[in-house]
C-alpha cells in the first residue's frame, strides 16, 4: 500500500501525542515522587542512613533507710566502633590494644568486621577515665565512647542477697535489682550521625545527641547499722560452730518493715561470677523452706490461748513422753519434765504439753490458725524467690500429723514466715505485710515518685491473746529454755527452735537446724529477730537453739534496740539464773583514767570483765560499753586511747566503719 503525505502527517501527530503523554506521565511520576513522597521517602532513606551510637542513663541507686548509698553507679565508659569509619584498621588497633590490655590480634578482628557498630569487647567494656582520655587524645576515626556504668558497693556483702545483681547489660538479675528494674533502669539515648551502607559518613551531615535519663533510686528499709551488727554475728557464728548455713532477720513488727536480712554463705556482688550460682541466686531467708522445731510452737500457743483452750495455771504432768496412735513421742528431756503448769511447759520447751495442746484445738482448728499465721502460702515481700513452704492437706492429717505439728516438726516453713508470724503476736495480732522497699525517689531531685504503706492482711488473735502470749515467752527467756538471751532490762521474750533435718523422706542423724526467735521489749516491741543455724558443730557437741541462737539473738536485739535509742527498763519478769549462767555486772567507768589506771582498775574489779585496748595515746577517751551498764561477768570491755577530751562511751554508729 501507498503511504501518502496525509498518512505520514497522521503517524508524526500520533507519534507526537505519545511523547506528549510519556512526557507528561513522567512529569507527573517526578511531581509525585519530588512534592506528594518527599516527606516519606526522605524518611525512608534517613533511617537507611542512620547510625546510633547508645548512650544508657545511669542506673539509680538503692539506698538504706536513712538514704545512704547501699550499691550505685561508678562512670564506666565503653568503646564502640563503627569499621566503616576506621581508615587505618592495622594502625588504630596497634594504637588502642596496649590502652585496652588487648591483643592486636583480637582489636583487629573487630575492626574488620563487616557489622554497623560493633563493641570493642573485652577490654573496652567499662574502662576508666584514665584510658578514656587516653583514647580521645588520638582522635581516631570511627572509635566512639559511650557512657556505661558499673555497680559500686561501698559496704562490700553487706545484704547481698537483699540487693541482688546486675547483668553485663546492666539489667537486674535478681534482688532488688531484678524486683525494681524498671524504676532503676535510666531511659536510653544515643549519639546519632549519617553514613554509607558501607559506614562511610555522609558528607554534609553533623551528629546530634539525645540525651539519656538516669533512673529512679530505690531507699529500703534496711537499718545500715543493724544489718552490719546482723552480719558480724553471723561471721561470728560460722567462726565458732562451722554450720552450712545461716540466715537471719530483724524485722520492725509494727509495720512489717525489714530493718536487715542476711544470709551465709554471702558473696561480694561486684565479683558475683566468682561465686556458686545458689550462692547468689539464693536468699536464704525468703526461699528456704525446712521444719521449724520449737518456735512453731508459738503458734500452737497463740490459738489455744485464743480458742480457751488452756489457762497456763492449769497443770500438766510429763512422764517424758505422750502415746499417740500407738506411736510413744519423747521429750527432748529424758524422764520428762514431771508435774508443771502450761506455762513451765512453755518455758521448757515441752512437746507432750504442746501435743496435748494440739489435741485439745483439733486438726480444722489448729491448721486454721497455721494459715491465718500465713504459713503454706507466700507473705508478698518485694523480692524475687520467695518460697510457700509445706503443710500436709488437712483431709491428711491423722493423730500422729497432728501430734507433730503441734511441736513444729513435719511442716515446712520460710524463715520470712516465722517472723511475720512473731510479728503478729508482738504487734497486736496483726499479720503484717513485710517490704523491704521504702519508697521509689526521683534520682536528680529526690522527689518521692511511690511510697510503700504498711499493710495489714488480717486480725490473726486478739490484742488480749497476743499480751499474754508475749508474757509466756517473756518468762521463756527469763526463767526457761531461752535464758541465753536474756539481757537486764531489755525485756526479749522468744522461742528457741532445735530441728531434726530429713532427707530423702529420713531424718539425718546429728543433723539440725537450731534457732531462735525473739522481740524486745516485751510490752511495746520495737523489733523482732530470727537466726537459723543449719548444722552447726559446737566444740563441746551440744546442739540446742537455746545453747546457740539464744545469745546471737539476745546481742542482736540489744545492739538494735540502742541504736533506735530504747532505753531499759527495771519493769519485766526477773531472770532466774541457773548454773553455769554468766552473771550480770555493772561495768566501771575507765573514761578519763590513765592506761596504768584504766589496767588497775580492770585487775582490782571483782566481776572478771576483760579490757581490749585499741588507739594510741595515755588517756581513755571512751569506752564500750558505757559505765554504768549492765553486762555479762566475763565480758571484754573495748578501752579507746587518745590526747584529746574524754566522752562518755563510744558513739556506736562509728563502731563499724
Amino acid at each position: 500500500m501507498r503511504v501518502t503525505r496525509g498518512m505520514m502527517r497522521r503517524r508524526l501527530v500520533w507519534l507526537l501525542l505519545l511523547l506528549l503523554l510519556a512526557i507528561a506521565a513522567l512529569a507527573g511520576r517526578l511531581v509525585f515522587v519530588q512534592i506528594l513522597q518527599n516527606k516519606w521517602l526522605s524518611t525512608k532513606a534517613q533511617n537507611l542512613w542512620q547510625r546510633t551510637v547508645p548512650l544508657s542513663g545511669t542506673r539509680g541507686s538503692i539506698l538504706d533507710s536513712a538514704g545512704q548509698p547501699l550499691t550505685y553507679t561508678a562512670s564506666a565508659p565503653s568503646v564502640l566502633v563503627v569499621p566503616a569509619q576506621v581508615k587505618d584498621k592495622e594502625g588504630t588497633a596497634r594504637k588502642l590494644a596496649p590502652i585496652l590490655g588487648m591483643s592486636e590480634d583480637k582489636v583487629l578482628a573487630t575492626l574488620k568486621k563487616h557489622s554497623s557498630i560493633e563493641y570493642l569487647r573485652p577490654g573496652g567494656r567499662k574502662i576508666s577515665e584514665q584510658q578514656v582520655q587516653q583514647i580521645r587524645d588520638l582522635k581516631l576515626s570511627g572509635i566512639y565512647i559511650t557512657e556505661d556504668g558499673k555497680r559500686a558497693y561501698p559496704y562490700g556483702d553487706l545484704a547481698a542477697q537483699v540487693l541482688g545483681i546486675t547483668g553485663s547489660e546492666n539489667q537486674g538479675l535478681t534482688g532488688i535489682e531484678k524486683e525494681y528494674d524498671t524504676q532503676l533502669t535510666g531511659g536510653k539515648g544515643g549519639i546519632t550521625f549519617y553514613a554509607k551502607a558501607n559506614g562511610e559518613l555522609l558528607p554534609g551531615q553533623g551528629e546530634s545527641v539525645e540525651p539519656a535519663t538516669d533512673g529512679d533510686d530505690v531507699k529500703l528499709t534496711l537499718n545500715l547499722q543493724i544489718q552490719q551488727y546482723v552480719q558480724r554475728e553471723i561471721e561470728q557464728a560460722v567462726a565458732e560452730y562451722n554450720p552450712d548455713s545461716v540466715t537471719a532477720i530483724v524485722e520492725d513488727p509494727q509495720t512489717g518493715a525489714i530493718e536487715a536480712m542476711a544470709n551465709y554463705p554471702t558473696f561480694q556482688p561486684a565479683d558475683w561470677q566468682d561465686y556458686p550460682s545458689s550462692t547468689y541466686n539464693r536468699n536464704l531467708a525468703i526461699w528456704q523452706t525446712f521444719e521449724p522445731g520449737s518456735t512453731f510452737k508459738i503458734v500452737t500457743l497463740s490459738a489455744a490461748m485464743q480458742e480457751n483452750k488452756v489457762n497456763l495455771k492449769d497443770s500438766f504432768y510429763d512422764p517424758g513422753y505422750y502415746e499417740v496412735a500407738g506411736h510413744r513421742i519423747r521429750c527432748w528431756k529424758a524422764g520428762g519434765h514431771g508435774s508443771e503448769t502450761f506455762l513451765n511447759v512453755v518455758e521448757n520447751s515441752c512437746n507432750p504439753g504442746f501435743i496435748a495442746l494440739g489435741e485439745r484445738l483439733g486438726k480444722t482448728t489448729l491448721f486454721s490458725y497455721i494459715k491465718k499465721f500465713g504459713f503454706g502460702q507466700k507473705t508478698g515481700i518485694d523480692l524475687p524467690g520467695e518460697g510457700n513452704g509445706i503443710l500436709f492437706k488437712e483431709s491428711k492429717v491423722g493423730p500422729l500429723e497432728l501430734a507433730t505439728t503441734a511441736f513444729g516438726q513435719g511442716v515446712s516453713v520460710t524463715p520470712i514466715q516465722q517472723v511475720m508470724a512473731l510479728g503478729a503476736v508482738a504487734n497486736g495480732g496483726k499479720l503484717m505485710k513485710p517490704y523491704v522497699v521504702q519508697d521509689v525517689q526521683d534520682h536528680d531531685t529526690g522527689q518521692i515518685v511511690s511510697e510503700t504503706k504498711p499493710t495489714v492482711v488480717r486480725q490473726v488473735i486478739s490484742s488480749n491473746t497476743a499480751a499474754q502470749v508475749r508474757s509466756a515467752l517473756e518468762s521463756v527467756v527469763a526463767q526457761g529454755s531461752g535464758g541465753k538471751a536474756f539481757k537486764p532490762g531489755l525485756r526479749i521474750a522468744g522461742k528457741t527452735g532445735t530441728a531434726q533435718v530429713a532427707k530423702n523422706g529420713r531424718y539425718e542423724s546429728g543433723h539440725y537446724i537450731v534457732s531462735f526467735i525473739g522481740m524486745a521489749p516485751a510490752n511495746n516491741p520495737k523489733l523482732i529477730a530470727y537466726i537459723a543455724i543449719d548444722n552447726p558443730h559446737p566444740k563441746n557437741g551440744v546442739v540446742f537453739g537455746g545453747v546457740i541462737a539464744a545469745p546471737i539473738v539476745g546481742n542482736i536485739l540489744a545492739d538494735g534496740l540502742e541504736e533506735l535509742g530504747v532505753e531499759p527498763t527495771t519493769n519485766g519478769i526477773p531472770k532466774k539464773y541457773k548454773y553455769g549462767d554468766a552473771i550480770p555486772v555493772e561495768v566501771p567507768n575507765f573514761v578519763g583514767l590513765s592506761l596504768k589506771d584504766a589496767k588497775q582498775l580492770a585487775l582490782q574489779n571483782a566481776s572478771n570483765l576483760r579490757v581490749q585496748i585499741q588507739g594510741t595515746g595515755n588517756t581513755v577517751v571512751a569506752q564500750s560499753p558505757a559505765g554504768g551498764s549492765t553486762v555479762d561477768e566475763g565480758l571484754t570491755i573495748r578501752l579507746i586511747l587518745g590526747d584529746g577530751p574524754a566522752q562518755a562511751s563510744i558513739d556506736k554508729k562509728k563502731q563499724n566503719q
